[in-house]
């Protein structure tokens, strides 16, 4: 179950807010926990304020100063440094939070993920601990081009012993960090980028978000929409339009996408029979692929109606705006697919 915290105060916080939260509680709360990446602190060896910079969102502005050059380490541009450093220190007792910036860059490092930190407990018998955390941006919409904009969660979500988050806004991002950081496992921290000044009641205290259970941030019983990270805002925003037309939307967000709530999913298609999944990865072998099979096998009996997918095509991301928007899951198409597979 969720931790709540005692004190019952809250506050309006954005996503980035919520995150640099999170770090700043955690990192007073034990010692172990240190942060590094490319431009976390910053301004080293630099004229005026030696204050963190936060890297190039801003997420771990003012962390610096409060703990220091030893525990917010900025990196050489290297990402198999980072992850390689963080895998290592997590062995030797520390709780690193390491920060790719963009996701993007994976490719990089990516032994060191899924060959090295993903398999150490596995290759020690279970005796080996690995906590650490990945932080990376995701996702189309910040005008940034084809190498800084995609959505590789299925990459990751595919590798045993990776823990993969995706929240969808600021109440969810902090609890969900906390409890990442506290994992003795990799787990993989995924923020959209376009989320990062979305506001929402977050408490001020700690809290955390267990791993594997799904939110419902609407409820209903024509239609399960299942929409992953940002995808959650216009499932939201697509249901509330529906709702106006009498149609009653179900709109579920994993939260989590390893560990995945496949009971709720599967719970609520019993309900309405019908299926919409949302995910902005590409089609093939993405999360909206994965859902699908999932519910095709466990739930076919529940379905009245073909399951539908709103995706991303099989392309990279444009640089053009207007086409970068076309590109992205709108909520037209959402609203589309639900009246569709209500006509089947």
């Amino acid at each position: 179950m969720t931790t709540t915290p005692t004190s019952g105060t809250s506050s309006l916080k954005t996503y980035r807010e919520a995150i640099n939260d999170a770090l700043r509680q955690e990192m007073r709360r034990d010692p172990t926990v240190i942060i590094l990446g490319e431009e976390v602190s910053g301004g080293a060896g630099c004229a005026g304020q030696d204050d963190a910079y936060g890297g190039v969102f801003g997420v771990t502005k003012g962390l610096m100063p409060e703990f220091g050059r030893e525990r917010v380490i900025d990196t050489p541009i290297s990402e198999s440094a980072i992850i390689g450093a963080a895998a290592g220190a997590a062995n030797n007792g520390l709780r690193p939070v390491a920060e790719l910036m963009f996701f993007d860059f994976i490719g990089v490092c990516f032994d060191q993920i899924f060959n090295q930190a993903a398999k150490f407990r596995y290759m020690f018998g279970g005796k080996a601990r690995t906590p650490m955390v990945i932080r990376g941006t995701v996702g189309a919409g910040w005008r940034a081009g084809a190498q800084h904009s995609n959505m590789l969660h299925p990459v990751v979500t595919h590798i045993p012993g990776l823990k993969v988050v995706m929240p969808s806004n600021a109440y969810d991002a902090k609890g969900l960090l906390i409890q990442a950081i506290r994992d003795d496992d990799p787990v993989l921290f995924l923020e959209h980028k376009i989320m990062y000044d979305l506001k929402c009641e977050v408490p001020d205290e700690p809290y955390t978000i267990p791993f594997g259970e799904a939110a419902f941030p609407r409820q209903g019983t024509d239609v399960t929409i299942v929409a992953i990270s940002n995808m959650v805002t216009r499932a939201i925003e697509a249901a509330d339009l529906l709702a106006k037309e009498g149609i009653s939307c179900d709109v579920i967000d994993p939260r989590t996408v390893s560990p995945l709530d496949e009971e709720s999913i599967l719970e609520s298609v019993e309900v309405t029979g019908r299926l919409v999944i949302v995910d902005e990865a590409h089609e093939r072998c993405s999360l909206a692929a994965d859902i699908s099979s999932i519910v095709a096998e466990k739930g076919f009996s529940s379905l009245r109606a073909p399951i539908r997918k709103v995706t991303a095509p099989h392309a990279p991301v444009p640089f053009s705006p207007v086409l970068e928007d076309a590109y992205v899951p709108s909520v037209d198409r959402i609203v589309n697919a639900v009246r569709d597979v209500l006509g089947a």
